[in-house]
């Protein structure tokens, strides 16, 4: 295979070049003809399912940059409207013409004509979204759409002062890993005290979510809206109580070690209890981590990192580089979070992220990096539905990528030292993100089983879980008020219900790869472009398999894993 990064944006052969997504009535008359399109042939049905997908690319690419420049600044007031004007006016127009071709694709005699190995999972979740289709979804779906984005409308405007300096939430984290006790109390009160002054905001504004989404499992003939999602995601390869089994599987094999690691916390820092303001810190005499200065540095020295894991790797954050696809340093009225936009024509996606020079930005960098070589690899693809992999393939290619990129994060400092200290970060998070992965997840189950709870019964049953996937070792007594809200500050609750436990399920993934990568940095590598390139095409077992993993979630296969990422922290602590 050769790979390139040199990628060309699509050429339309249907909608003409200079096309523009600006209302409803110049965009009908490509779904209409694709509707009233006779197809007497399986090459018209490919021809047909060309044009269909070069339309797909044309709204998904449009909507996606009206996302990215609202996120990039939410306190313009005309992306906002430009954003919502797409979700209320447009989206909600095409979902009934999108089902109608649903059916048509599946109505089609010459379907079955079709690749069935090549269609197998395209015409699945084709089926599936036949089966979740309703009318009367279609404007709860669109204000959900609107709704969503309030979050980071109201989390972009936080800030606080620090030394007479203003600061972003995500900027002034960085001196919760000073070595002055005192001043990290002080930051970590003002970023709660902040934080509590939207708290009502926040709880009315999920509760309307939680209200409204059951309300759209209700009208697809759903219990509830956790059983919706599940399909709707396409979850085709595990259940909920999979999830109930991950769940279990964290508090056996996965706490004891985060126990471990706090304890060695505080005795490094020579305190006698371990507070919230204390888990990120260096002792006295030892500097934070400073690993670049500017976001263009970030970006250049993640590029120099990727060349030598994989020249492919560099180029195609070259490209982005090339095309201005990136916005990398924290601002005020900036979204809060990180991501990496899939571009449907572009090919070249689109990283957003609040860099404020943390190591926390660099293992942010190399993570939405992975996404985005997981972007260039399946652009190729012939149809835009091929490009939909499920996320649990998704973060496999980011996670994994923070792992493979640790032994090259030497260009980040100048002493083996502060690599070495660069390391111990990466495994101590590989190791305890489970438990607040298993805290959201099993946090969501709840709120959507009982969807109909009080401010309060909410409240009640997150300290509740949040306990059961903690450790005793750091001492939040006098912060109840704090931690009560601690689940407001996790964005996809509100964005996007359900889209956490992958980050766990892929976590096991990448650690499994990074277990290949310390056998065989070739083979590793292989097998995860292999995969990558696939897209969507394969079942998630499939992906993995071709990966050359297992898709495992018991907890005998986790503490296997778990042993291993263990036995390697050991060496470098």
């Amino acid at each position: 295979m050769t790979l390139t990064a040199d990628i060309k944006k699509l050429e339309r052969h249907y909608v003409p070049a200079d096309f523009a997504v600006t209302d409803w009535n110049t965009l009908e008359p490509y779904f209409k003809e694709l509707l009233e399109r006779p197809i007497n042939s399986r090459e018209d049905l490919e021809k047909w399912l060309k044009d269909m997908s070069e339309v797909e690319a044309v709204v998904s690419e449009d909507a996606c940059w009206r996302q990215i420049r609202m996120t990039c600044d939410t306190t313009d007031k005309s992306l906002e409207e430009s954003f919502n004007f797409f979700f209320m006016e447009i989206q909600p127009k095409i979902q009934p013409y999108a089902d109608l071709l649903n059916r048509k694709l599946i109505d089609s005699p010459f379907t079955k004509e079709l690749d069935q190995q090549q269609y197998f999972t395209y015409l699945r979740n084709v089926k599936k979204s036949i089966d979740l289709f309703r009318e009367a979804n279609i404007p709860l779906q669109a204000e959900l759409s609107v709704m969503q984005q309030q979050y980071g409308q109201i989390a972009g405007r936080m800030t606080i002062e620090v030394k007479g300096q203003e600061y972003t939430l995500q900027q002034a984290a960085k001196f919760l890993e000073d070595h002055d006790r005192s001043l990290r109390e002080e930051v970590y009160r003002k970023m709660n005290e902040r934080r509590m002054q939207d708290k009502d905001a926040l709880n009315d504004l999920y509760t309307q979510l939680v209200h409204k989404r059951h309300q759209v499992a209700l009208n697809a003939g759903f219990e509830n809206y956790r059983d919706y999602k599940f399909a709707e995601m396409g979850r085709f390869d595990y259940t909920k109580e999979d999830c109930f089994k991950f769940h279990e599987a964290v508090k056996l094999h996965v706490l004891p070690l985060v126990q471990k690691i706090n304890e060695r916390k505080k005795q490094k820092l020579g305190v006698d209890t371990l507070r919230p303001w204390d888990t990120e810190a260096e002792p006295e005499g030892v500097q934070p981590l400073h690993p670049f200065n500017t976001s263009e540095e970030l970006t250049e020295k993640t590029i120099k990192c990727f060349e030598e894991l994989n020249p492919f790797f560099a180029n195609c954050l070259r490209k982005m580089k090339e095309l201005g696809h990136l916005d990398l340093e924290s601002r005020k009225g900036k979204a809060p979070g990180g991501y990496n936009c899939p571009l449907a024509e572009s090919g070249a996606p689109f990283i957003f992220m609040n860099a404020a020079g943390q190591m926390h930005d660099v293992t942010t960098m190399v993570h939405e990096g992975g996404h985005a070589i997981h972007s260039f690899l399946s652009h190729p693809l012939p149809l835009s539905g091929f490009k939909e992999y499920p996320m649990e393939i998704a973060e496999v290619a980011s996670m994994a990528m923070e792992l493979f990129s640790m032994d090259y994060w030497k260009v980040f400092f100048n002493n083996d030292e502060d690599l070495v200290r660069a390391k111990e970060h990466q495994l101590e998070r590989t190791i305890s993100i489970f438990p607040w992965i298993a805290t959201i997840d099993k946090f969501q189950h709840w709120v959507y089983e009982n969807p109909n709870h009080t401010v309060e019964e909410r409240t009640g049953k997150w300290m509740e879980i949040l306990e059961e996937f903690s450790t005793k070792t750091v001492d939040f007594s006098g912060l109840e008020e704090y931690r009560k809200i601690g689940w407001q500050r996790q964005l996809h609750l509100f964005e996007v219900p359900f889209y956490y436990i992958e980050y766990g399920i892929a976590q096991l993934g990448a650690i499994g790869l990074w277990k290949q990568f310390k056998r065989s940095k070739e083979q590793a590598l292989l097998n995860y472009i292999n995969a990558l390139s696939l897209g969507g095409t394969k079942t998630l077992p499939g992906l993995y398999e071709t990966a050359g993993l297992e898709f495992n979630l018991s907890p005998d296969y986790i503490k296997a894993l778990m042993d291993f990422v263990n036995e390697e922290y050991q060496k470098i602590i």
